[in-house]
């Protein structure tokens, strides 16, 4: 029989097991269909799983330190692995031990000896059921007209890296910007250049702001929001700048500037250190007041604040 998937179907599997030779035979089963990851204690589980965002893992229980249930526990107690799904692949076949590991937010329970044909099945429905999940909550999460985040889903992101729990951890930054003008641009031009106006502006923002720990969103209308993790005050403001430029640089003509010939955008940045205490608004705010402050001061510029430093 054909196990072979389209490339759609295809995924990432973490396989967690302290023992290396099962880790073998999962890998030889699975290896033609999926991209391969491997942990062999519970701790490295959770790192890979966090760096990583497999679409799925297989777990062993039985292992020294932290058993399979503390770490699907673990897992699903953290926001930013909860949703990757786990299999469990053990020796356990009681119906307690099954049991305890759906409680423990298994989606699967496999016993062993295990027979390739099912774990295949069994993994290929599982990774079509994540991706048709993940495109439901893609929709649901994007901006229809830029493809960027959508206010919805950046008020989720800065609530999550606002609580100080993300590891990696370090100073968190944010920068606004508005595009300068862009109702006399509607007003020139029409709503349907201002549209395309908008996408071309989010293109060029998704391609500077392209680490996978990074988020670009449209905030509303003309006004976008880069949520940096993991970034200083002096990187932040780069990455504001090459925005700024790259921006301007694409010439797009707006007659309705007072201040350019082209299309520019003012941008302002705060870095402040995530510990819980600092609320999601108050970040938005504070990158807001340093936006208004910029385009106060003669828009096409970049303003920032350091609280990292100056707190």
């Amino acid at each position: 029989m054909d196990y072979s998937l389209p490339d759609n179907e295809r995924g990432t599997i973490l396989i967690v097991d302290d023992d290396p030779m099962n880790i073998d035979i999962l890998s030889e089963i699975l290896e033609d269909h999926h991209e391969i990851l491997f942990a062999t204690s519970g701790a490295d589980a959770l790192k890979v799983a966090e760096a990583e965002a497999p679409d799925l893992i297989v777990l062993d229980v039985v292992m020294p330190e932290m058993d399979g249930y503390e770490v699907c526990a673990s897992l699903k107690a953290n926001p930013v692995t909860a949703t990757i799904p786990v299999i469990f692949v053990t020796g356990l076949t009681s119906v307690s031990d099954e049991a305890r590991g759906l409680e423990v937010g298994a989606v699967d329970y496999i016993t062993k000896p295990v027979s390739p044909p099912i774990v295949l099945m069994r993994v290929g429905n599982h990774i079509k059921l994540t991706k048709a999940l993940a495109m439901l909550a893609k929709l649901s999460t994007t901006d229809g007209l830029t493809e960027l985040a959508n206010r919805r889903h950046l008020d989720s992101r800065i609530e999550l890296e606002c609580c100080g729990l993300r590891r990696p951890t370090g100073p968190l930054s944010v920068i606004m910007l508005d595009i300068d003008y862009f109702k006399n641009f509607n007003d020139t031009y029409g709503h349907l250049a201002g549209d395309d106006c908008l996408k071309e502006v989010s293109r060029l923002i998704a391609e500077t702001v392209r680490r996978s720990l990074d988020m670009a969103a449209r905030y509303g209308g003309e006004e976008f929001c880069c949520v940096l993790p993991v970034t200083d005050h002096e990187d932040a403001m780069k990455i504001a700048e090459d925005i700024r430029e790259n921006i301007l640089a694409l010439k797009i003509p707006n007659r309705g500037s007072d201040i350019s010939k082209y299309v520019t955008v003012s941008l302002g940045v705060v870095t402040i250190v995530p510990d819980g205490n600092i609320p999601p608004a108050d970040v938005i705010a504070m990158a807001d007041e340093r936006l208004y402050a910029a385009k106060n001061a003669g828009r096409n510029r970049t303003l920032g604040k350091d609280f990292v430093t100056t707190v």
